[in-house]
């Protein structure tokens, strides 16, 4: 029995719709706690339970946006974003997104997938090292942006453009491979800038609100979605989310960090995974 049966425009099988809720709601837990939006896990799912490409990228970006959102909502009440972070690492993304999906068709797609894969499966086991030596960022908040709102001058301008440098490219990235890359941004917030893990996680997810808010507009107008599995999707991701983001705040940082690292690790190896599968190597 399908969706259609029941006079909704869908075609996919109740029993996978049931699969992929669930799978969803994880999701959400997962990356509301670790403040990702998981897109690249819900994408791999969907494909493999059988949803067209098209619909899935469609469904996807409308559900990663919606429980973003909600996770952006929670870990802001909890304290937990850095505006100050979001502008200027935020703007710059966005900037960098719409350039680099506006000139997707002249990179080498394949190449960027696997250097993402590399860079973000290295970050993770970096991340899981950082756990494992109890070694964390200033526990009290970010280090970077109190130092950008306490400097002035030619040191505040110099933090300033380091954030808005890295915003900028991981969205060149990240729009010419159709993902919100926050799986790169997070370690970006905590290695380089110094970021508290827990405003890092809140910062991130902020960020990728504001951006997948405006990603499904084309989606939606090639009419590239399924509306009844979006519905379900979006509402146990959201679920999701706002029951894991609560937990951010009540692990320690070596937890956090590890958890982290460890998504990362398998976000990284599933992005070049998919992309050797795809190429035949496997």
């Amino acid at each position: 029995m399908t969706f259609d049966d029941l006079g909704l425009p869908s075609d996919v099988l109740l029993w996978k719709a049931g699969i992929l809720t669930a799978a969803s709601f994880a999701i959400g837990v997962l990356g509301g706690f670790v403040g990702l939006s998981l897109s690249t896990l819900r994408l791999t799912t969907l494909l493999l339970i059988g949803v067209p490409a098209p619909i899935v990228a469609g469904t996807n970006i409308i559900v990663s946006g919606a429980s973003s959102v909600v996770g952006a909502i929670s870990h802001y009440r909890g304290g937990r974003v850095n505006l100050r972070l979001v502008i200027t690492m935020g703007l710059p993304s966005f900037v960098g997104a719409f350039i680099g999906g506006f000139y997707a068709h002249l990179a080498p797609e394949d190449l960027l997938i696997f250097a993402v894969g590399a860079l973000v499966l290295w970050q993770g086991i970096e991340l899981v090292n950082m756990a494992g030596r109890e070694v964390a960022p200033d526990a009290s908040g970010s280090a970077f942006a109190d130092a950008v709102a306490t400097s002035s001058g030619p040191a505040k301008t110099s933090r300033t453009a380091v954030a808005s440098t890295i915003g900028l490219v991981i969205g060149l990235v990240g729009g010419a491979v159709g993902l919100i890359l926050g799986s790169l941004r997070i370690p970006a917030l905590i290695r380089i800038l110094g970021v508290d893990p827990r405003i890092a996680a809140g910062t991130n997810m902020f960020i990728g609100a504001l951006m997948g808010a405006t990603g499904w507009i084309a989606h939606v107008a090639r009419g590239n979605v399924d509306y009844p599995l979006m519905f379900l999707l979006a509402i146990s991701a959201m679920i999701g989310v706002a029951i894991g983001s609560r937990y951010t705040e009540r692990v320690s940082l070596q937890g956090l960090i590890m958890t982290m690292g460890v998504v990362m690790v398998g976000i990284g190896a599933l992005l070049i995974g998919a992309l050797l599968i795809g190429r035949g190597a496997f």
